[in-house]
């Protein structure tokens, strides 16, 4: 099994240009953001319960799930939110790891915006954070978003916070912007995972 490395970090950190730098080596990138949406697919196991659960009127006119009024039906009802996160968070580590056991390339990259809040750093063998100042984590989010700040700050308030995030860490690449040079941050550590990785599969194995 190839090497797994996990890739977190906050909101606004700048996880998707990391992994797409990573991807441009030809590595295999497993988002979680993706395998979520994956799993509530029409014909999905997961579709089939929440429509049992809320009603048809959850689905758009494609079949298709209406994602902004099942948001709505849980921001007001914790006990749903509660059902669906015991739901689809079995779902979606059974496909992310159906995904690691797919993977062709010496390692691969898993992307888990919560991953330290969710332990699942315990599905890689090293994790990997992006780290970035909490201002500019505000500024970035609010013009991709076009949210306001105090929003972006609630929402930092419920992740991780930084120190969390950097205890946790194997590896650490800075994304300020203050002239990080972030292929540089990655071409090294994409040989230092190369080389885990033949270490790794030249371990002999019981």
């Amino acid at each position: 099994m190839s090497l797994v490395i996990g890739l977190t970090g906050g909101i606004g950190s700048g996880k998707t240009t990391i992994a797409n730098l990573f991807a441009a080596q030809h590595i295999d990138i497993i988002d979680a953001d993706i395998v979520a949406r994956e799993v509530v697919e029409p014909g999905s196991a997961g579709l089939q319960a929440i429509v049992e659960r809320l009603g048809s009127d959850i689905l758009l006119t494609d079949g298709s799930l209406n994602r902004s009024k099942l948001r709505e039906a849980i921001f007001s009802d914790s006990q749903l939110k509660e059902w669906l996160n015991q739901l689809l968070h079995p779902m979606i580590r059974k496909k992310m790891q159906q995904d690691i056991a797919a993977t062709q390339s010496p390692y691969c990259l898993l992307v888990v915006p919560l991953m330290v809040e969710n332990n699942l750093q315990a599905m890689t063998d090293r994790l990997l954070v992006v780290d970035v100042d909490e201002a500019i984590q505000v500024a970035r989010t609010q013009q991709r978003d076009n949210v306001p700040a105090d929003q972006v700050r609630r929402i930092l308030a419920s992740q991780a916070s930084r120190e969390q995030r950097l205890a946790a860490a194997d590896d650490v690449i800075c994304n300020n912007g203050n002239g990080d040079n972030l292929e540089q941050q990655v071409a090294k550590l994409h040989q230092e995972y190369l080389a885990l990785s033949r270490q790794q599969n030249n371990t002999p194995q019981c």
